[in-house]
Protein backbone atom coordinates (compact mmCIF):
# COMPACT_ATOMS: atom_id res chain seq x y z
CA UNK A 1 0.00 0.00 0.00
CA UNK A 2 1.35 3.34 -1.31
CA UNK A 3 2.32 5.60 1.92
CA UNK A 4 0.23 8.68 1.44
CA UNK A 5 -2.77 6.42 0.93
CA UNK A 6 -2.40 4.41 4.09
CA UNK A 7 -2.09 7.95 6.51
CA UNK A 8 -4.94 9.32 4.46
CA UNK A 9 -7.01 5.95 5.28
CA UNK A 10 -5.69 6.30 9.26
CA UNK A 11 -7.04 9.74 8.55
CA UNK A 12 -10.73 8.52 7.43
CA UNK A 13 -10.67 6.32 10.37
CA UNK A 14 -10.06 9.14 12.91
CA UNK A 15 -12.74 11.08 11.18
CA UNK A 16 -15.32 8.23 10.90
CA UNK A 17 -14.30 7.41 14.69
CA UNK A 18 -14.13 10.53 16.53
CA UNK A 19 -15.21 13.60 14.50
CA UNK A 20 -12.62 15.51 13.52
CA UNK A 21 -9.76 16.52 11.22
CA UNK A 22 -6.31 15.11 11.95
CA UNK A 23 -2.82 16.02 10.53
CA UNK A 24 -0.28 13.32 10.62
CA UNK A 25 2.73 14.34 13.04
CA UNK A 26 5.47 11.54 13.39
CA UNK A 27 6.11 7.74 12.37
CA UNK A 28 7.59 5.74 15.37
CA UNK A 29 8.68 1.77 15.68
CA UNK A 30 6.96 0.05 18.51
CA UNK A 31 7.64 -3.30 20.00
CA UNK A 32 5.19 -4.40 22.14
CA UNK A 33 5.37 -7.89 24.68
CA UNK A 34 2.14 -9.07 26.24
CA UNK A 35 2.28 -12.35 28.57
CA UNK A 36 6.08 -12.73 27.42
CA UNK A 37 4.89 -12.68 23.74
CA UNK A 38 5.70 -9.98 20.97
CA UNK A 39 2.11 -8.61 20.48
CA UNK A 40 2.39 -5.68 17.96
CA UNK A 41 5.94 -5.08 16.52
CA UNK A 42 5.25 -2.49 13.11
CA UNK A 43 4.99 1.48 12.97
CA UNK A 44 2.68 3.86 14.81
CA UNK A 45 1.21 7.21 13.03
CA UNK A 46 0.99 10.01 15.18
CA UNK A 47 -1.66 12.73 14.60
CA UNK A 48 -2.66 16.31 15.91
CA UNK A 49 -6.46 16.50 16.23
CA UNK A 50 -8.14 19.46 14.87
CA UNK A 51 -11.84 20.37 17.10
CA UNK A 52 -11.77 17.36 19.14
CA UNK A 53 -13.14 18.14 22.36
CA UNK A 54 -10.88 15.84 25.03
CA UNK A 55 -7.55 15.15 23.21
CA UNK A 56 -5.18 17.33 21.14
CA UNK A 57 -3.33 14.10 19.63
CA UNK A 58 -4.13 10.29 18.55
CA UNK A 59 -2.24 7.53 17.39
CA UNK A 60 -3.05 5.18 14.46
CA UNK A 61 -1.83 1.73 12.53
CA UNK A 62 -3.38 -0.37 10.40
CA UNK A 63 -2.97 -3.93 10.45
CA UNK A 64 -4.30 -6.81 8.15
CA UNK A 65 -6.93 -9.45 10.02
CA UNK A 66 -9.08 -11.94 7.96
CA UNK A 67 -7.43 -10.85 4.67
CA UNK A 68 -9.12 -7.28 5.09
CA UNK A 69 -6.91 -3.82 6.19
CA UNK A 70 -8.27 -2.96 9.68
CA UNK A 71 -7.19 0.54 11.54
CA UNK A 72 -6.93 1.21 15.44
CA UNK A 73 -7.45 4.60 16.83
CA UNK A 74 -6.39 5.78 20.12
CA UNK A 75 -6.83 8.99 21.98
CA UNK A 76 -3.95 10.52 23.71
CA UNK A 77 -6.00 11.00 26.94
CA UNK A 78 -4.26 9.61 30.45
CA UNK A 79 -2.92 6.75 31.06
CA UNK A 80 -1.96 7.12 26.85
CA UNK A 81 0.98 9.01 26.49
CA UNK A 82 3.10 7.73 23.59
CA UNK A 83 2.75 5.77 20.65
CA UNK A 84 3.89 2.48 22.40
CA UNK A 85 1.37 3.22 25.69
CA UNK A 86 -1.18 3.27 22.83
CA UNK A 87 -0.63 0.42 21.75
CA UNK A 88 -0.42 -1.22 25.11
CA UNK A 89 -3.86 -0.07 25.88
CA UNK A 90 -5.41 -1.62 22.83
CA UNK A 91 -3.92 -4.55 23.34
CA UNK A 92 -4.86 -4.47 26.74
CA UNK A 93 -8.63 -3.62 25.82
CA UNK A 94 -8.77 -6.52 23.03
CA UNK A 95 -7.81 -9.03 25.07
CA UNK A 96 -10.42 -7.92 27.88
CA UNK A 97 -13.12 -8.84 25.56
Amino acid sequence: MQRNKYITDLQNAIRAVHGCESHHVSTSRVVSQFEGETAWDGEVETFDLVGHIKAQRCHAWGYVEDGQLRSTVVLELPPVDSPSSAVDVAIAAKRSI
